[in-house]
């Protein structure tokens, strides 16, 4: 399924792009930001700023790749729109409208706090969106250099590759036995509705991770490491490219409302898929009464 457009999307203009041109420009866009993001934390990282909270922090290196994403795109295809989480925390948005149908939804550091800690787990996310449905991305593991980029093709269905070679998702298991990740918000309300659903939830699952890259949680069920990933709290950049990669790889996907009035997005493979669904309900992280598709900002 395909997110809620958010109110800057562009309306379509002119031909329809090809999305294996753009999945090249994210692909080597992606790769020239991992190399400046590489660059940033062999120095000293400080933090630049914070948003939602004093613990949800922004670095200078989060701003300036950033910057460099949307210069890169912009020579390539200057009519597009760019939809980037360090432009939207600074109320910039409108500064990125385009005409050509085409938006880019950009996460320069998913995993900021990992990157600001010289902890190895944080990426750089690149999605292209085409009236209002997702048809390429590239997500850059950068401490290990791994590359997952998939796109849409012209018949609907979805390719995609962990550094050139196909992946897919893992073989069927019983919910005792599947590994799960999540994350936690930086608003202290919602953490306690979600650490009182993961009390709940922790014994019917082999185990939870918690890694702190929604993108690279996400690419890991698309790669098999990984037998579904559940969180509230997140934003389109943060899940845009990596949902693409594991509905491609053979997971199912969904944006909602999550308990807490957030945005909430489950992946899993298909098979198994309703079944952790309902566990999730059932543990107080979904509302009974959720419904895929109606996802708030």
């Amino acid at each position: 399924m395909t997110d809620r457009p958010e109110p800057s999307q562009p309306a379509p203009h002119g031909p329809a792009p090809k999305s294996g041109d753009l999945l090249a420009l994210a692909v080597a866009t992606a790769r020239a930001a991992a190399d400046l993001v590489r660059e940033r934390a062999a120095g000293v990282v400080e933090v630049a700023a914070t948003k939602s909270t004093a613990t949800d922090v922004v670095t200078q290196a989060d701003r300036d790749t950033e910057a460099l994403i949307r210069r890169l795109i912009a020579q390539e295809r200057p009519e597009d729109a760019f939809f980037g989480e360090e432009g939207v925390s600074t109320g910039s948005t409108t500064e990125f409208s385009g005409t050509s149908g085409v938006r880019w939804i950009v996460d320069p550091i998913d995993g900021t706090v990992n990157f600001l800690y010289g902890l190895p787990s944080y990426a750089v996310s690149i999605a292209a969106e085409y009236a209002g449905e997702v048809v390429a991305g590239a997500v850059v593991d950068v401490p290990h250099g791994t590359l997952y980029a998939a796109f849409r093709q012209p018949d609907g269905s979805v390719a995609a590759v962990k550094n050139g070679e196909p992946m897919a998702v893992r073989r069927p298991a019983d919910l005792a036995q599947r590994l799960i990740a999540t994350g936690f918000s930086y608003d202290a309300g919602l953490r306690r509705i979600q650490a009182e659903a993961l009390v709940r939830f922790l014994p019917v699952v082999r185990d939870v991770r918690r890694i702190g890259s929604a993108a690279l949680d996400i690419c890991a069920v698309a790669d098999g490491a990984l037998d579904g990933y559940l969180e509230e709290g997140l934003h389109l950049w943060d899940h845009a490219a990596a949902c693409l990669v594991a509905e491609a790889a053979g997971a199912r996907w969904e944006a909602t409302t999550g308990a807490g009035g957030r945005r909430f997005v489950l992946v899993a493979p298909v098979h198994g898929y309703d079944e952790l669904r309902k566990a999730a309900v059932q543990a107080g992280f979904l509302p009974v009464e959720s419904v895929p598709g109606v996802v708030p900002d």
